[in-house]
């Protein structure tokens, strides 16, 4: 048995309460020493038992000493409890089978408290995946969004080439024909400064007209972002410009391409 199995038997928690038989609690003991995670695992049920003990344990009446010292019959091993009217005699059978009836309460109250937090751990990695489930899709979504978008009879691919400022730079423009929406992938521009932003320009009529500012920058990497819509255009360009952009401009172009 594997110890990941061991663990999610339930013997541990009938051991830690001392209702294992002479075999299982041989195994147990055995595997203490084989596997250090059941020892820990062990070790921690203990931990939430006496927690639990601690936490629900009730202070007893002060005159209950003397009334259970008074009941004690040392000649014929029977425990009497004086009662207003009548007396009530308690045999050794009897009270052994109050102790199990009460051993068996404080073990199923901790085994229910125990699996309780086991529930609890398993229900929070289970709203865990269902997190990163729904992290994954969003991602899918997106990635069907921009095949869509890549493979649509009206997109007109313009590839941004490098230029002095940064050669090894690209990135490529999606123009809608049909609609003139503008798409940007600008997945191949170099990380910028503090203080800076990439700006896109739409180059009609020979002049740069702004096309908006490239933000959309998922942790190191950029995605597919849409821009500004244009009926008419020559060509693109990227300058990188002061954060917020500028109206005309003002920093150095890092990748152009025709249309």
């Amino acid at each position: 048995m594997e110890k990941e199995e061991i663990i999610s038997s339930g013997l541990l928690e009938m051991y830690a309460i001392g209702a294992t038989s002479a075999e299982e609690t041989k195994q147990v003991e055995q595997w203490k020493i084989d596997y250090p995670a059941v020892a820990e695992e062990l070790y921690q049920i203990e931990i939430a038992m006496e927690a639990y003990a601690l936490f629900n344990a009730v202070q007893p009446a002060v005159h209950l000493k003397s009334e259970i010292l008074a009941s004690i019959d040392s000649k014929n091993n029977l425990k009497t409890v004086a009662t207003p009217g009548k007396i009530i005699s308690i045999s050794p059978l009897w009270k052994s089978m109050a102790a199990a009836a009460l051993v068996l309460l404080v073990g199923s109250a901790v085994l229910n408290l125990l699996f309780y937090n086991k529930y609890k751990n398993a229900n929070s990695k289970y709203e865990e995946g269902q997190q990163q489930m729904a992290l994954q899709t969003e991602k899918l979504n997106e990635l069907n969004k921009d095949w869509t978008l890549v493979q649509s009879k009206y997109s007109q691919p313009v590839a941004l080439k490098g230029l002095e400022a940064a050669p090894d730079a690209a990135a490529k423009i999606f123009w809608m024909k049909n609609t003139g929406e503008t798409y940007i992938d600008p997945s191949n521009l170099p990380d910028v400064p503090a203080g800076m932003q990439y700006q896109l320009w739409a180059i009609i009529d020979g002049k740069p007209v702004d096309a908006g500012m490239i933000t959309s920058k998922v942790g190191k990497k950029y995605k597919i972002q849409k821009m500004k819509t244009f009926g008419k255009v020559q060509a693109f360009a990227v300058t990188l410009e002061t954060t917020g952009g500028n109206p005309t401009p003002k920093g150095k172009m890092y990748v152009m391409g025709e249309i």
